[in-house]
């Protein structure tokens, strides 16, 4: 690469680095093409904008132009670093399933939303439910308390139509 194509590059990484919600890095050496043409598609369903193979002397320039510092410790031999949308959960699950299946690929860290993480953080990222599961079970978590006071205040608006009902009638075969 000339400077030219080298400045290019750095540029579009730093837009990038600044669009993702979520960086993971790992250690590709050792794939076959097919594996690696395997992963970035599941990486890409995921909801991956990309996945960068890069060296690793314009990933620090970028990561420094950036203000993503931190994404430095995990630029060491060969890296590619999966760039993701807002939830990392599902690339992380895909990254840790083929880290599994392919025994070259190495799950080194990453950086989400600003703050390192490292491999054992990503699986456990790995393991949460998608983004929207969380939310629905949020939200039904935040409607049962709703539904319970429902419940109950309906319980007694019939205990109390019940008890004014049996008082009419009480008050009706007095006066007969």
């Amino acid at each position: 690469m000339n400077r030219e194509q080298k400045t290019a590059k750095v540029k579009s990484l730093v837009e990038m680095m600044k669009a993702s919600g979520a960086m993971l890095v790992a250690d590709y050496r050792g794939l076959t093409v097919a594996e690696s043409r395997e992963l970035r598609n599941g990486l890409r369903d995921a909801g991956c904008s990309g996945f960068e193979v890069v060296k690793n002397t314009l990933t620090e320039r970028a990561a420094d132009e950036a203000g993503m510092a931190g994404l430095k410790a995990y630029l060491s031999g060969p890296t590619a670093i999966a760039f993701c949308g807002e939830d990392a959960a599902g690339p992380a699950k895909v990254l840790v399933k083929y880290a599994k299946e392919f025994k070259p690929l190495e799950i080194k860290g990453g950086l989400l939303e600003g703050q390192l993480i490292d491999t054992e953080r990503i699986k456990y990222l790995a393991s949460l439910p998608s983004k929207e599961v969380l939310m629905s079970q949020m939200l039904g978590a935040f409607q049962s308390p709703a539904r319970g006071m429902v419940t109950v205040l309906s319980g007694t608006l019939r205990g109390l139509v019940t008890v004014l009902s049996k008082v009419q009638e009480q008050k009706e075969s007095e006066a007969a």
